[in-house]
Order: C-alpha cells, then structure tokens, then sequence
C-alpha cells in the first residue's frame, strides 16, 4: 500500500505547529489589501489584517494558483506519495476545482500517482475536522481510499454556523441586501448563518444582540447532535479578532454541553475578507447540517 500525504489550503485555519508537526501540505489561497498581494511567502498578522479591515481599506480574495498546487504536488509523486486532499468549499471557491484538475491532469501524466479530493462542503474548522480524522485514521492503516471514503461520509454531518459584529461586510460580500445590512444594523440584529448541504452559506435565523446570537449558536448546536453527542473530534471556535467572544463562547458550551476538548483559532484572511472583524463561529459534527 503506498504511503500518503494529508493537503488541504491556508484557509482551513489550522494552527501552524500542528501543520508542521503532521506534515500538511498547504496550497496558499490569497487576498490582497489596497491591492497589495498576500498569502504564500508575504503575509499580514491577523490583527494587521482586521486593523486594515477596520481602517475601511480595500481587501479581497483570490483562489488558490494552478502551477503552485501542481508543483507541489509533483515533488509529492516524485517520493512516491499520493495525496489526500481535504478542500474548502467548492461552492464558495474555485480552489477546490483547481485542486480536481490538477489532480486529473497529474495521474494523466503518471500513471502510478492518486490523488483524492475529498469537497467538505464546509470552511475553516469544518475542513480542520477533516483533517484531524484522516490523521487518525492514516495511523489506524487504512488505505488512501478508506480514508477518502469515510471523510466523504462525514461532510453531511460538518456543522459549521457563525454570526457576525457588522452586517455591511455581508453586503459588501454580496451576501446580504444593502436594504438589509441598513435595517439590521440600525435594529442591532445578528444574524446566525450556517453552510448548508449544498456547501452555501445562508441564513438559519435572526436575533437581536451579540449574546443573544451566541445563545442560539448553543441551541442550534444542542438540537443538531444527535448520534455525535459522544463522538467529536474536536468544537471548533473561530473568531474575527475577538478573543473575549470566542473565550464567553466556549465557556457557555462547557458548561451546558459539558465538552472540554476545543480549538479555538482566528479566521483568516481569506475568509474573514468577506466576514469582517467580530466574526464568531461555531463548528462540530451533528446528524444535520
């Protein structure tokens, strides 16, 4: 059996030790502010990034490179390795079809080189989720393809739902109705949102105020965990620079779900482009999305 390499991209917000420690392969997604590029070997700290994004400077997004997934990829194949690779979203970028066709071009060319793409359907932690499992499961022995097969098994079952501080970063990232970021904003509401099965991102439900919101990520999380109650990898908590809200955050699931093993982590740039400063997330495995 050939040995494999777990790939994913910058935007699954893993902490860099981990990364290195298990050997992840890392395609760069980038994003630019006042057109200044980023996200391969020139970066921002995450508090840089959201001061700009705060500052009202221009930022945006862009997939990952083509040529950059087949380089690596290619000193993958000349080990003798195949590739694993857990992606974001197809539905909310074109990273995931860049990898696809990358990978189908490659094996065209080396006839003894695989490369599995597993679309989580999800973003940030959701993918991280992923990741953690393959790893366990590459040590339980199981073949490239097991492990493929029973990620893709799992993805209906990536919970990933957040609110946000300022609803004009939605609009901005046409995710939200100019009329409707006015209106939310004057009323102070909050909207929970959460990726769907179809990998989008859409509304589940609209409160008024910041713990009020927080409080129905915990309900919804509560009413989605069925047979995964006992059976989590690990309660994901993303933050768009907002450490107080992420710490209240996991201390309310503690307490009411009893859970202790989390990872907390900031939202990178090429998410929180489009979520902006005061993003909050939360992210676990449930019988539904």
């Amino acid at each position: 059996m050939r040995d494999f390499v777990i790939t994913t991209e910058s935007n699954s917000d893993l902490p860099r030790e981990f990364i290195l420690e298990n050997e992840i392969g890392v395609i760069p997604h980038y994003y630019t502010v006042e057109e200044e590029v980023y996200g391969a070997d020139r970066e921002m700290s995450i508090r840089e990034f959201y001061a700009a994004m705060r500052a009202q400077k221009k930022v945006g997004t862009m997939a990952s490179n083509p040529a950059v997934i087949e380089e690596m990829f290619a000193a993958y194949a000349a080990e003798g390795k195949d590739v694993l690779h857990i992606s974001f979203s197809s539905a909310l970028s074109g990273g995931c079809g860049n990898v696809q066709m990358v990978g189908r071009q490659m094996m065209e060319e080396i006839p003894d080189f695989r490369v599995e793409v597993v679309d989580t359907l999800s973003a940030s932690l959701g993918e991280a989720i992923l990741i953690m499992k393959a790893l366990s499961l590459k040590k339980e022995g199981k073949s490239l393809e097991e492990t493929a097969d029973i990620l893709r098994g799992l993805v209906p079952n990536l919970c990933v739902q957040f609110t946000v501080d300022d609803l004009g970063y939605l609009y901005r990232g046409g995710r939200l109705s100019k009329t409707s970021a006015v209106l939310g904003t004057v009323a102070n509401i909050k909207p929970v949102l959460y990726i769907n099965d179809d990998g989008k991102l859409v509304a589940l439900s609209k409160v008024r105020g910041r713990k009020k919101s927080i409080h129905t990520m915990i309900d919804n999380m509560e009413a989605r965990l069925g047979s995964f109650r006992e059976k989590q990898v690990v309660i994901g908590i993303v933050h768009g620079d907002c450490e107080e809200d992420a710490q209240y955050l996991k201390e309310q699931v503690e307490k009411r779900l009893g859970y202790h093993a989390f990872l907390i982590r900031p939202v990178g740039p090429s998410i929180g482009a489009h979520s902006g400063p005061g993003t909050l997330g939360l992210i676990f495995l449930g019988d539904r999305r």
